[in-house]
């Protein structure tokens, strides 16, 4: 379906139950966001690749089984669903608001573009601040730096 015109640029990807599955490794959700997704939604994901979704910048939204038949259902040629992570809503061109949960982390750090490094750099000042202090009192371990 993705090589049809009326999906090209779509943002969203709607799935089945344990997708992911076989995606021990972080290509699976690159290949995904190279493509332009920055959203999944399905009624549950393969845990590795679940996690490695947020590590790269998409959400991956669980919903029961029966909406997700519903949203199947509803696909149409120009169908669009619309996420909104601030809010955490979906909502459908016929205007159905469908609720979704997440980690506050999770949705903190995608809402604010962070990775495992950024977050680590907001607190470079205690880090710098540390290492001078640790500097200090086990100098032998900095000797060559």
């Amino acid at each position: 379906m993705l090589n049809q015109a009326q999906y090209q640029g779509a943002q969203i990807l709607l799935t089945r139950e344990n997708f992911g599955c076989g995606s021990s490794r972080e290509h699976a959700p690159w290949a995904l966001e190279d493509y332009g997704f920055r959203a999944i939604i399905g009624s549950s994901f393969a845990d590795i690749f679940y996690n490695n979704c947020f590590k790269n910048g998409i959400l991956p939204i669980v919903l029961a089984a029966d909406l997700i038949d519903q949203l199947f259902n509803e696909v149409t040629d120009g169908y669009q669903l619309s996420v909104d992570l601030e809010n955490n809503l979906i909502t459908t061109p016929s205007g159905q608001r469908i609720g979704f949960s997440i980690d506050e982390n999770r949705r903190y750090r995608l809402l604010n573009g962070l990775d495992d490094i950024a977050l680590s750099l907001q607190h470079a000042d205690k880090i710098k601040a540390y290492e001078a202090e640790r500097a200090k009192r086990a100098p032998w371990l900095f000797k060559d730096a």
